[in-house]
């Protein structure tokens, strides 16, 4: 680098240009740090990118749509058609078929739901369907649920010791709609068990459920 002596002053000569050049390179490298889309700004374009308008709104709306993961499908009324039916006496080894254990198996492809209680029918001359024994059931209003190949129970007392026996040679069931004293199938035919059926005005059921020893407890002890 050239120097020229002035007296006691000292100057370098292409210092100044130098220093300008400098300046001009920092300016320059902060006015592309701040431009949009560039990497040096945590306000960048390239955040702004990932929150297109409506990606993560359509995201959430779809998880909440019906049968989504956000949300379980509605389970569907049990039917006549995806349920088979059969009876067998409580014990087994009773010499008279004074109780007994009604049970429905799901043999479709998908859950559904029992409601309340079934309208059972004690013979083609019976004068009105059995009533249900109100406290067989800790919480009424909620469905039973059953998958395909599980099963659901009441329990039927046939005869309670009342007036105007009867030999019975049917029985069938209705199934309940959602809410209560509605009809949700036609009559469901239910296989008799051995032996003779003799029934009185004393005939209770239970509530559904799938516990059959829970619903054995209610009628047992009559």
């Amino acid at each position: 680098m050239n120097t020229a002596a002035r007296g006691n002053r000292t100057t370098f000569r292409g210092w100044k240009p130098y220093v300008i050049g400098a300046a001009a390179v920092t300016a320059l490298l902060l006015s592309t740090a701040c431009q949009p889309g560039s990497g040096g700004s945590s306000g960048s374009g390239s955040t702004g990118a990932s929150k297109r308008p409506g990606t993560a709104k359509s995201k959430d709306t779809d998880a909440h749509k019906p049968g989504s993961q956000g949300r379980p499908a509605t389970i569907a009324p049990c039917t006549g058609d995806n349920l088979a039916a059969s009876s067998v006496r409580e014990p087994a080894s009773s010499k008279e078929a004074r109780q007994l254990l009604l049970t429905v198996q799901n043999v479709g492809d998908r859950k559904c739901d029992l409601y309340h209680y079934p309208h059972v029918r004690l013979g083609a001359d019976a004068r009105a369907m059995v009533p249900v024994i109100e406290d067989s059931s800790p919480d009424p209003g909620r469905p039973v649920t059953i998958a395909p190949m599980e099963e659901a129970h009441v329990a039927l007392l046939v005869a309670g010791g009342a007036r105007d026996e009867y030999e019975a040679k049917s029985i069938t069931l209705t199934l309940h709609g959602r809410t209560l004293g509605s009809k949700g199938s036609d009559p469901i035919d239910v296989p008799l068990p051995d032996g003779p059926l003799y029934a009185d005005d004393g005939q209770l059921v239970t509530y559904w459920t799938t516990a059959s020893g829970g619903a054995l407890d209610f009628i047992m002890s009559r």
